[in-house]
């Protein structure tokens, strides 16, 4: 049995703002695809491809990463994440060539793949046992800097070009200096806890058999794909559907994607502690499904209703990683890293995924018919009614 105390306030916070310098850098990069589309003439498919190239470098390393700090935790992961981060920005800013910045996306990915697992196992170590809360915490610090992206992409890209993306190396040196105190945090911590059976058994009282645990989570790893797949049409394309439906400048198609990054934002706070308090399975069942009729009307409305129900998305859908994560994380007691690194990966590779595809998809028909495609997925849903309870 875990022995519960106060979360550790202090480094839940400075591993948030973390969470957020690390993330804030790849979603300036996404804001700013109408600048790299014109800069170098690329076409929705090359676009798409930067965005996979990206989530499959942040995404397959992050279980392998995950599952060698299972076994010797690494403070250090963390500030060497955000270096490689750092570089890639670096590079992107001097690319002359779409390849440049391929490689530099690539670049983004690693960083992320390094800095997740490691920094997600710490967020839970920090939380005295409330990890719903702690996972929280520390998503709203990475959707905080998703949300900031196209504000930052508005300010510096759109009026400056691809050079500005320099300035975000800044960002990356105060996260290396960051992580690297809370790292010292974590190596003093670490210890009892990884030497304690306490961690690794955390509760197996539930009696699942193996292949319900397999069960339970094919059935999350197909509701990431649901929620995943989707967020990519917004993320990706969501200022180019603004721009060509409603005729608005780039600017303020980049402010819409910014009230609906903030909304994730919030609606990750929101969902990890009211999964510790209803159960798990009522928030991921709730946030997925829930935003079906929003989706369903999202392609028809006027552009006042799209920015409305495009809020109205991202704070309900954002609601369920954190509990996706934590329930995972409880039906593998002692995999912490293995577990974060294997959704978190597949976070990001889903996403990559998508806009690769959504692109194409584009390219073929339009980036309206991509939403009318994409209004569907949240039904995938359904399959939440078949999770042990939490």
């Amino acid at each position: 049995m875990v022995v519960k105390q106060r979360p550790f306030f202090g480094v839940l916070a400075a591993i948030s703002v973390c969470h957020a310098l690390n993330d804030l850098n790849p979603s300036v990069l996404q804001a700013s695809y109408p600048v790299v589309k014109a800069t170098y003439h690329l076409d929705f498919s090359q676009i798409g491809l930067i965005t996979l190239i990206y989530q499959i470098t942040a995404s397959l390393l992050q279980p392998l990463v995950g599952m060698y700090t299972d076994r010797r935790p690494t403070p250090w992961s963390l500030p060497v994440g955000m270096a490689f981060m750092s570089g890639g920005m670096l590079l992107l800013s001097q690319a002359a060539t779409y390849p440049i910045v391929l490689m530099s996306s690539a670049l983004i990915g690693l960083g992320s793949s390094i800095f997740h697992p490691e920094s997600s196992r710490l967020a839970r170590l920090a939380s005295g046992g409330q990890h719903g809360l702690a996972q929280s915490l520390f998503q709203l610090g990475g959707n905080s800097g998703v949300a900031l992206g196209p504000v930052m992409a508005a300010l510096l890209i759109a009026p400056r070009g691809p050079s500005s993306f320099a300035w975000f190396c800044v960002a990356g040196l105060c996260g290396i200096a960051i992580s690297s105190r809370v790292g010292r945090w974590y190596r003093v911590h670490v210890k009892p806890r990884i030497s304690s059976t306490s961690e690794l058994v955390v509760a197996d009282d539930d009696g699942l058999s193996r292949r319900r645990v397999a069960f339970a989570i094919c059935i999350l790893i197909a509701l990431i794909f649901s929620k995943y797949f989707y967020l990519a049409s917004i993320s990706t394309f969501f200022t180019f559907y603004l721009v060509s439906r409603f005729h608005i400048a780039l600017r303020s198609a980049q402010m819409c994607l910014f009230a609906f990054m903030g909304a994730t934002a919030l609606g990750t706070l929101i969902g990890g502690p009211v999964g510790d308090r209803i159960g798990r399975k009522a928030v991921i069942w709730g946030s997925i499904l829930g935003v079906l009729p929003f989706t369903l009307a999202l392609p028809y409305v006027s552009l006042a209703w799209t920015i409305a129900l495009a809020v109205a998305i991202g704070l309900v859908l954002s609601s369920a990683f954190s509990a996706i994560l934590v329930y995972a994380q409880e039906l593998v007691p002692g995999r912490i890293g293995m577990i974060s690194g294997l959704f978190f990966g597949l976070a990001f590779g889903m996403a990559g995924i998508g806009a690769a595809v959504l692109g194409r998809v584009a390219d073929a028909t339009s980036v309206f018919f991509v939403y009318r495609m994409c209004a569907f997925l949240p039904a995938i849903g359904l399959l939440a009614a078949f999770l042990p309870e939490s």
